[in-house]
């Protein structure tokens, strides 16, 4: 700072020099063009005129210079060059940290601080919940406060499926994708029990271990990545219950932002699913939230996987991967990643508390107790999105008796009617149907 101060004082120091110099010369100039109008008139001017100099003129011709306008001497001159030489790198480095708004100087924290505070984009501007985020986030991001959180512990845990997904059409992802595997796409490769058990889903139905047992059995043989493929071309289908929307379109706008918004303060996204990992990295990966987690850092559903060739092994102990082996699905079952197993698979994975957590049903409560739980080193919140809009959505909850039950517990709740702005692009809408039977029940009812 004290060199671009010096660099500035030089600058108008040789600005009043160059003024200075040009009066002096036009002060000299001007006796000689008198003298020589006196001698073309023949000093014929009546004597006020010869007499008549410019007030201003007469200030401007001294006899000597002030002492600070004086000839600079060499070493000075030397100091000037280089002073001159350094400017552009000093300008530069002020071009940096400030930039200019209506004629002022404005530094880039300053801006940073005042684009927080326009909100999160897709979001209600006058959202409580997301105002709260914010203070939240802003807190966490200033060093010398009390809320202060180091970027190593920013942690931030979400659910999926109603949470940053659409989970209405007319029910989830994977449960979708079951029903498409088992009775469109590949009902050579399932039992009869497996189609029976995708022909009675209907809206309602429980989706817990018992339901998820069904789908490892019907992936059994599949290669990881095999079932991470047809995930991919599964969300390729497009929904009854939508209009132009595929099923990985469903992500909700708002909470996509929400998500860019803490990855942009620092903040690591996990999500903690109650689908199979595998399926729900191949979501996330294809999603608008991809570039802000990594599949490391998705937790879900676990079914059994061993190396091909040893699926009927006890322990995976007795034998050892090699070049080329192929990592295949067993039909075998671990855990629903749903109730207190969240918690758990949070611990072992992420091995910290989570600072903020965003759910959307009763099976994601432990997770959000997880994140509020007294032993936090630091602040914390927890958030649960409120299925209340019928108008772009099909959502069925009663905001009143909802809010209240998550305020009671704890949480923040989030109206998507009164606080998304929007839900999905423009171009998708609600369907006039949530839901149709499958056509191989349909076909099975007029054989009857």
């Amino acid at each position: 700072m004290k060199k671009k101060a010096l660099a500035v004082i030089l600058i108008s120091a040789l600005a009043l020099m160059t003024v200075s110099c040009g009066k002096k010369e036009a002060a000299a100039e001007a006796p000689k063009e008198q003298a020589a109008a006196q001698t073309d008139e023949q000093a014929a001017a009546p004597a006020e005129e010869k007499a008549e100099v410019p007030a201003e003129e007469q200030a401007a011709a001294p006899a000597a210079a002030p002492a600070e306008e004086k000839a600079a001497s060499p070493a000075e001159e030397k100091a000037e060059e280089k002073t001159e030489e350094q400017l552009p790198a000093e300008e530069a480095a002020v071009a940096e940290e400030t930039t200019e708004d209506d004629g002022k100087i404005v530094s880039f924290e300053d801006k940073k601080k005042e684009l927080k505070g326009e909100g999160i984009p897709e979001w209600n501007p006058s959202s409580e919940a997301m105002k709260s985020l914010m203070d939240f986030v802003t807190a966490a991001t200033d060093e010398n406060g009390e809320g202060f959180i180091p970027v190593k512990d920013r942690i931030a845990v979400f659910d999926m499926d109603g949470t940053l997904t659409c989970e209405t059409y007319f029910t989830y992802y994977d449960t979708c994708m079951f029903i498409s595997y088992c009775l469109e796409d590949h009902p050579e490769k399932v039992s009869e029990e497996l189609k029976a058990v995708a022909r009675d889903i209907k809206p309602g139905y429980t989706a817990g271990e018992e339901l998820a047992r069904n789908f490892a059995k019907a992936y059994a043989g599949m290669t990881v990545q095999e079932l991470y493929d047809y995930a991919v071309e599964f969300g390729k289908k497009e929904t009854g219950s939508f209009n132009n929307m595929r099923y990985i379109d469903g992500f909700y706008l708002p909470m996509v932002e929400l998500v860019k918004y803490l990855y942009e303060n620092d903040f690591t996204i996990y999500v903690v699913s109650g689908t199979e990992r595998t399926t729900t990295r191949a979501i996330v990966a294809n999603s608008p939230i991809s570039e802000y987690v990594s599949p490391s850092h998705v937790i879900g559903t676990e079914f059994e996987v061993k190396v091909k060739g040893n699926e009927d092994v006890s322990s995976n102990m007795d034998y050892k991967y090699a070049d080329g082996d192929e990592l295949v699905f067993t039909g075998g079952f671990i855990q629903k990643n749903l109730n207190a197993n969240k918690t758990i698979w949070i611990e072992r994975e992420i091995g910290a508390y989570p600072v903020l957590a965003f759910g959307n049903s009763g099976s994601d409560t432990s997770m959000m107790n997880y994140a509020l739980d007294s032993r936090n080193p630091y602040p914390s919140a927890a958030y649960m999105i409120v299925a209340d809009d019928d108008v772009r959505e099909w959502g069925t909850q009663n905001w009143e008796e909802k809010s209240e039950q998550y305020k009671e517990q704890g949480f923040v709740p989030i109206s998507m009617k009164n606080d998304f702005a929007e839900i999905y692009p423009a171009d998708i809408s609600k369907g006039d149907t949530q839901y149709e039977e499958p056509a191989a029940e349909e076909e099975e009812k007029k054989a009857a």
